[in-house]
């Protein structure tokens, strides 16, 4: 049995009166209430452009994505939903259970868009039995007229998608999200993701003003996050922290891109610490790595190291310097021609001299760069930076050769981030830097003639961090 567009489930323990005057009631008298789809300017033309730019790839070939849906979280609840980034890139649309359809036509494609249809006072039951679909439960949503007026595109029922898909031939190549639907009828094409994947290498404007708008308000969340730090030291520890960017990126934005990053103290020399339930205290360094994800789901990826107290301690400007003169050499490679492996050379043979300054890795810098060396990796586990877009780590699935070895072309926008860990129970590293980790990472633009930093807003010296927390 093929699956219904949503499946319904109802575990409420208090359900609705089932009778005939009940449903009598709920009938009638409702007034009209606005609809509208909810899509940025221009955002419609970006996504003709980007299946323009797909489909050449694919001359008389079927192509098909889904949005997904929601998970569920645990029991009856969900998590939100947040529609598949390949599927975003080619409609611009979000709705959950919609399903683009690609078909050739001349030298190009033509799309049409299968979307939900809201479920309205009047139309059925479901208007007020169903609590996942139904308008009484969810609020009004934009209809196919809405949506079609607002993307420029064919748009037709959920319902008409199964005699749609029926007629498709069988080698359509299917993208997106996992949907039963597609699934049953069409294995997911491994050539289809890369190739998404690789169209996205370089934004176009529309991409790019959507990355700015992420970036400044990122920063301006920054902002709002060290206004805090007295009121952390005294409440809540990294939670406050965290929780004050994430209310300013669901303000100014559609939320944040990825999970906050508030590490304190001896939690900022662990990577991923988005825990974020230990303290903030006098003296501590605290490493924020969190990015506001705008309402197009483009998201910024940007991380500073503060001293809470407004001034670093020597120790920790001493790590903060060295990361920073990796940082900068970094930067310096990233520009038209140039590669990604070449910025991510250079920022580990600038740690690895770090190191050899700080008196805490002994072997030889060609010896630590070496394939069978790298014990500059201790300190730094991670990479350097990442392609950046609708995804904070964009582009991920054109494979190692060309994600790394590729000239880089204007128009890509991509992240520098090295940095130094010294955890605090890491007996290789003098007492004194035990528990400081610093990372300095910024978002860049790709141009014709180099680069732009597009989070410079935020400074990266340490003289300009102090000053920044001073005004």
């Amino acid at each position: 049995m093929r699956p219904e567009p949503f499946a319904f489930r109802d575990p409420r323990t208090q359900p609705l009166p089932d009778t005939d005057a009940f449903r009598v009631y709920m009938a009638g008298d409702w007034g009209p209430i606005e609809r509208r789809a909810d899509v940025a300017a221009g955002a419609g033309s970006a996504a003709r452009a980007h299946r323009a730019k797909l489909g050449e790839g694919f001359p008389g070939r079927t192509i098909v994505a889904a949005a997904g849906r929601a998970h569920v979280c645990s029991n009856d609840t969900e998590f939100p939903f947040r529609a598949d980034s390949d599927f975003v890139w080619l409609t611009s649309c979000q709705a959950e259970g919609a399903v683009l359809v690609m078909t050739p036509a001349g030298a190009g494609h033509d799309a049409t868009l299968f979307l939900p249809e809201p479920v309205a006072a009047g139309d059925d039951d479901a208007f007020y039995t169903d609590p996942l679909r139904g308008e009484l439960w969810i609020g009004p949503a934009a209809g196919l007229a809405d949506w079609a007026t607002a993307l420029d595109l064919e748009v037709r029922p959920l319902g008409a998608l199964e005699d749609a898909l029926d007629a498709l031939p069988a080698d359509t190549l299917a993208a997106g999200a996992p949907e039963p639907r597609l699934a049953e009828r069409f294995a997911a094409s491994a050539e289809l993701a890369v190739a998404l994947s690789a169209a996205r290498l370089v934004k176009d404007e529309w991409e790019i003003a959507q990355l700015r708008a992420a970036v400044d308000a990122t920063v301006a969340g920054f902002r709002a996050v060290t206004d805090e730090f007295a009121a952390a030291i005294e409440f809540g520890g990294e939670r406050w922290l965290q929780a004050t960017f994430e209310r300013h990126a669901r303000t100014f934005g559609n939320g944040v891109g990825y999970s906050t990053i508030v590490g304190s103290g001896p939690h900022a020399p662990t990577l991923h610490w988005t825990r974020c339930d230990g303290p903030v205290q006098p003296g501590d360094l605290v490493l924020i790595d969190a990015g506001v994800e705008a309402r197009t789901l483009y998201t910024a990826d940007v991380t500073r190291t503060f001293p809470v107290d407004g001034t670093f301690t020597p120790a920790q400007r001493t790590v903060h310097d060295l990361v920073e003169r990796a940082h900068r050499a970094a930067m310096a490679q990233v520009g038209p021609g140039r590669s990604f492996l070449d910025m991510r050379t250079t920022a580990y043979e600038s740690i690895v001299t770090a190191l050899h300054e700080l008196g805490i890795l002994t072997v030889s810098v060609d010896e630590a760069m070496s394939p069978g060396g790298q014990q500059h990796r201790r300190y730094l586990p991670s990479g350097t930076g990442h392609h950046l877009g609708l995804d904070v780590h964009d582009c991920a699935k054109v494979g190692d050769e060309r994600y790394l070895s590729e000239p880089l072309a204007p128009g890509a926008v991509l992240t520098v981030e090295p940095g130094l860990y010294f955890h605090a129970n890491d007996l290789t590293v003098p007492p004194e830097l035990r528990g400081i980790g610093v990372r300095i990472e910024d978002d860049l633009l790709v141009t014709p003639t180099g680069h732009e930093v597009l989070s410079a807003a935020l400074p990266i010296d340490a003289a300009g961090i102090e000053a920044w927390l001073r005004r």
